[in-house]
């Protein structure tokens, strides 16, 4: 068995006693590592990273299953072969391909030849890992095999080629040095061969374009096949390979590297100057403040010659189907070849009187192109279009909604937060979190989420705390509801994150790391907070309430509760929760002055779980043996 700790799964053993340390190293590197040298291993890793990591997400929420093939017979394809995954959604198109686990996708990709790659990783199409149990465990993950292909009756003279583009990494984890992506051939004996690998470890944000001959006479039969298949781990999303622009025919040559086309390609950016969903109500008061002074996308050329195109965009409300506006470029774009540019149009601000209270705003880029004929039967025109979604509801997002990775902060009391701007003071009534699964499932657990007021420019005093039971969502990506007790009131700025409060568990969030709105994350240790952009952003949105009809609570200005004698939340679910170390004594009454619970918290406890009592109010008395704090508790389950 092939033991490893992949270079982005060492963050997860920071926060551990040494005692987990030493179990979690065994485990890793077999039970023969010296127990010794996990002090060392801990030492260094423990002072050269930060507590704020970025890890691989290891299984996704089961989502509905491709169903499975029938039982007709696929007729043979013929040539020419192409797909470039520009007219379909996380699964490849059944009229080419088999069933298969990869993901098409467009955010895990840099620099991609065209709308949508082919993403393999170690997850299944379901979202679950191909080995649930071995956590270290490798070997064959995902593959995606072309249907039949029939080449009978073809010889080497006709110069059959096989191209495609292939990335490692992207926003995706990099694949180590023993990993590997194949492309193995159907011979006529039925045999799959190998024809050409790539071993993984290094990371280019450009895509590769590979040539592989079918000219040998063993292949040229009438039920020819293809596949790639990735090797790596088979635990998670880890050892990420992207396939993109797969074209196979006859008459061409290894230096035959182009083809005249013109493809849009990356994510078409948000209608929004400083979010990418916010509520209508607070867009209203300040449309031209709010609305981008550029929509953004690119068009590359594919051609190794200049390749002239233009372009036409249009916004329109999905929900009422309202066309917003319309753009033509005037400008004829010249492109040098096998090269990208980007394209962009000013979008007009709504009009303060919009009536609707709520609008899904869709701009849609259309490339200008004459590309049908470049490849017979085959209409280039399809990745000509390309479109992006921005919300006005009633939440604040930076996230596209898709989850490249988890976010963790890996320091017990350790906190994270995002910073919000309000055009009017509001009321946020909950939030909207994508839990990540890292390692093993920790729906049912607490995850402790805090709204902050604002202290120049950074996360002040606490207004509210929710302890919140952590569950996933029913898609990959999905979004749960945390509902607040209360609406919390804030002003002009506030902020929104969580705190690593077990030493059990580390909570991880969906990271999108294509948001360019990571300037807003902080990061909490101890009594300070310091700006920390990781590079991207946590998928948790505030959700804001009706302003001042809703219930407002907040708390006076006191100090953090780290350094004060206090539990939260509040109400309580039935888990205490404290960050103040030298908490000796909790003492809790009920209304008639009846003592029901007294408990003497061990050294490094800082959560008690108090579900024995029933619903109602409560006097609870904290001491760290110096001084007292009486404080009123209301247990809601």
């Amino acid at each position: 068995m092939k033991h490893r700790l992949g270079r982005n799964q060492q963050v997860h053993f920071l926060p551990l006693a040494m005692r987990a340390w030493q179990r979690l190293i065994r485990q890793a590197c077999g039970p023969k590592f010296p127990l010794g040298l996990t002090f060392v291993v801990y030492f260094f890793w423990g002072h050269a990273s930060a507590q704020i990591q970025v890890v691989p997400i290891e299984s996704f929420p089961q989502s509905v299953a491709i169903p499975a093939p029938g039982g007709a017979r696929i007729q043979a394809l013929s040539l020419p072969f192409f797909d470039d995954f520009s007219t379909v959604t996380e699964h490849p198109s059944s009229a080419l391909w088999q069933r298969s686990n990869v993901y098409i996708n467009n955010t895990l990709p840099i620099n991609h030849p065209s709308i949508n790659v082919a993403t393999f990783d170690g997850l299944k199409s379901d979202g679950t890992p191909y080995d649930v149990i071995n956590q270290i465990a490798t070997g064959p993950t995902d593959t995606l095999t072309s249907n039949p292909i029939d080449l009978s009756g073809t010889t080497a003279a006709d110069a059959i080629y096989l191209s495609f583009y292939w990335q490692r990494k992207g926003l995706g984890e990099l694949p180590d040095t023993e990993d590997s992506l194949q492309l193995q051939f159907l011979n006529s004996a039925g045999v799959w061969e190998p024809k050409w690998t790539m071993k993984g470890d290094t990371a280019n944000n450009n895509f590769t374009q590979s040539f592989v001959a079918v000219t040998e006479s063993r292949f040229l039969h009438a039920a020819f096949q293809f596949r790639f298949q990735a090797f790596g781990r088979t635990s998670g999303a880890f050892d990420t390979w992207h396939i993109d622009y797969i074209y196979m025919n006859r008459g061409r040559s290894a230096t035959n590297l182009s083809i005249k086309d013109i493809a849009a390609r990356q994510p078409v950016s948000s209608f929004l100057k400083r979010y990418t969903a916010m509520p209508m109500k607070q867009y209203l008061l300040n449309p031209a403040a709010e609305t981008t002074d550029t929509i953004r996308t690119d068009i590359v050329n594919l051609f190794s010659n200049f390749n002239t195109t233009s372009f036409n965009t249009i916004i329109t409300d999905q929900l009422s189907r309202q066309v917003l506006q319309q753009y033509t470029s005037t400008e004829a774009k010249l492109i040098s070849g096998f090269s990208s540019q980007p394209v962009g149009m000013k979008p007009a601000q709504l009009p303060a009187g919009f009536a609707a209270p709520k609008a899904v705003l869709q701009t849609q880029f259309v490339v200008q192109t004459t590309d049908q004929a470049n490849i017979p039967g085959v209409d280039l025109r399809r990745n000509d279009t390309i479109a992006g979604i921005t919300v006005l509801d009633n939440y604040y997002a930076y996230d596209d909604g898709t989850a490249e990775a988890a976010i963790q902060n890996t320091q017990r009391q350790g906190r994270v937060a995002m910073r919000f701007l309000l055009n009017k003071p509001d009321a946020v009534t909950g939030l909207q979190v994508c839990f990540a699964q890292v390692k093993t499932s920790l729906a049912g657990q607490t995850a402790v989420f805090s709204i902050y007021a604002d202290e120049r420019g950074r996360p002040g005093r606490t207004l509210y705390q929710k302890a919140a039971v952590i569950s996933y969502g029913s898609s990959r990506n999905g979004f749960v509801e945390v509902p607040f007790e209360y609406g919390v009131a804030v002003t002009d700025t506030f902020y929104v994150g969580w705190t690593q409060v077990s030493e059990d568990y580390t909570v991880a969030i969906g990271f999108d790391k294509n948001s360019r709105f990571g300037t807003q994350v902080f990061e909490g240790r101890g009594t300070s907070w310091d700006p920390n952009n990781p590079g991207g952003v946590p998928m948790i949105r505030p959700v804001l309430g009706t302003g001042k009809d809703a219930p407002i609570t907040g708390i006076d200005d006191e100090p953090e509760a780290h350094t004060k004698l206090m539990v939260f939340p509040n109400p309580n679910p039935g888990i205490l929760i404290w960050q103040n170390p030298a908490l000796e004594q909790i003492e809790i009454a009920d209304i008639s002055g009846r003592i029901v619970l007294n408990a003497r918290p061990a050294t490094g406890q800082n959560q008690l779980n108090v579900s024995q009592l029933a619903d109602g109010f409560y006097i609870i008395r904290l001491s760290d043996g110096k001084k007292t704090v009486v404080q009123k508790l209301i247990i809601r389950k």
